[in-house]
Formats: structure tokens, C-alpha cells, sequence
């Protein structure tokens, strides 16, 4: 119905806030991470939009990018993810964050969303696993399709969750790492641990 709404932001709340479109007020609600990119109120926002619609209630979610918006329809798309159940998630996690936890099936990241549990976040990561869009995230998608690639990246990770790190963490320091037919678990490894004293 609306793609998206602009206008000044004229009253901000705990997970709501208006904006005031040519003299009509719209509220939505908004996950912690729009509301912390919300200035002063009183400056001109855009945010895109969400209609949900039920028997007894019409509500507006509002997102401050489009990424932000395409996960939370897929995250509501998952079975027992209402759209509390997103907001929360999105709340804890950025996109890209979300992102990386799901291909690197960060449950625990995920479950960290209050009123989301363990089984919960992985029916997301299962629903979802497949229509992320895997050429944003790293060298997943980059990389050349060799199939000893993918058992270097799964050491790779092992690897890392045993030092303590989660799945998702592992994942985002080796975006932008080049595999080959000569990459060795060592050398990624090395160059992980490099990133990461640095993330």
C-alpha cells in the first residue's frame, strides 16, 4: 500500500515514532536499530514502510532502509516469527549481521532477540537459509567454486568456534579472503586472526 513515507519526525517513544506527512500523523513501529539512525525530532526522515494488517488492529512498521524491510518480511515469513518476533531480531542484529548468522547457522546470535528461542532461531535460519541474498555476504559467493574450498571454510570455522568465537563472527572476518585450488586451512586461518584482532 505505501512504499515508503517522508515527512518530520515529531515524536519518538520506546519502540514507536510519528511523522507528520503534510499535516496527517503516522505512527510506526520501529525495531531499536531505526530508532537509534531517528535524529532530533523536528528533522525530515524516510523510512519504508510496512502495513500488518489483523481482525482488530492495522499497524504500521517502519524501517530506516529497504534491506532493513525485505529481511523483516522474510523474517515474518518464518513459522512462529510475528512481527514483534522481527522487530526484536533486527533489533539485536544489523542486516548484514542477520545475514552472516544465517549462513553461518549462529543460532545462538540469533536467539539472543528477547523472545526468541534456540528452536526458533534455527527454524529462521532453515526457512531462510536459501533466500538471503548470498552475493551481498562475503566469499561465500565470491569465491571459485571448487569443492575443497568449502571444506577449508568449514575447518576454518571449527576452527574458530573452538577459540571461542561464534559462527557469524568467523564468517564476516573471512569476507574478502581469495580461495584457490592451493588455499590452505593455515593460511586462512592466519589472515582470520589477523582480521579479527582488528574488527
Amino acid at each position: 500500500m505505501y512504499s515508503y513515507i517522508s515527512g518530520e519526525l515529531v515524536e519518538v517513544n520506546e519502540d514507536t515514532i510519528v511523522i507528520d506527512n503534510h499535516g496527517i500523523g503516522y505512527e510506526f513501529a520501529v525495531s531499536r536499530s531505526t530508532l537509534a539512525s531517528m535524529h532530533q525530532i523536528g528533522s525530515q526522515v524516510k523510512v519504508f514502510t510496512y502495513l500488518h494488517v489483523r481482525e482488530d488492529a492495522m499497524t504500521l512498521f517502519g524501517f530506516a532502509t529497504r534491506e532493513e524491510l525485505e529481511l523483516f518480511r522474510l523474517l515474518i515469513g518464518v513459522n512462529g516469527i510475528g512481527p514483534k518476533g522481527g522487530l526484536a531480531i533486527l533489533g539485536v542484529l544489523s542486516p548484514s549481521d542477520l545475514r552472516f548468522a544465517i549462513l553461518a547457522e549462529d543460532a545462538k546470535a540469533i536467539a539472543a532477540a528477547p523472545g526468541i528461542g534456540a528452536k526458533t532461531a534455527q527454524r529462521v535460519i532453515i526457512d531462510l537459509k536459501d533466500k538471503i541474498d548470498n552475493v551481498a555476504v562475503s566469499g561465500l559467493a565470491h569465491s571459485t567454486p571448487v569443492t575443497g574450498n568449502q571444506a577449508v571454510k568449514q575447518d576454518v570455522l571449527d576452527a574458530m568456534e573452538s577459540l571461542g568465537y561464534s559462527a557469524s563472527e568467523a564468517l564476516r572476518a573471512m569476507e574478502g579472503i581469495e580461495f584457490d585450488d592451493d588455499t590452505t586451512v593455515e593460511v586462512v586461518l592466519k589472515e582470520v586472526l589477523k582480521k579479527m584482532s582488528f574488527l
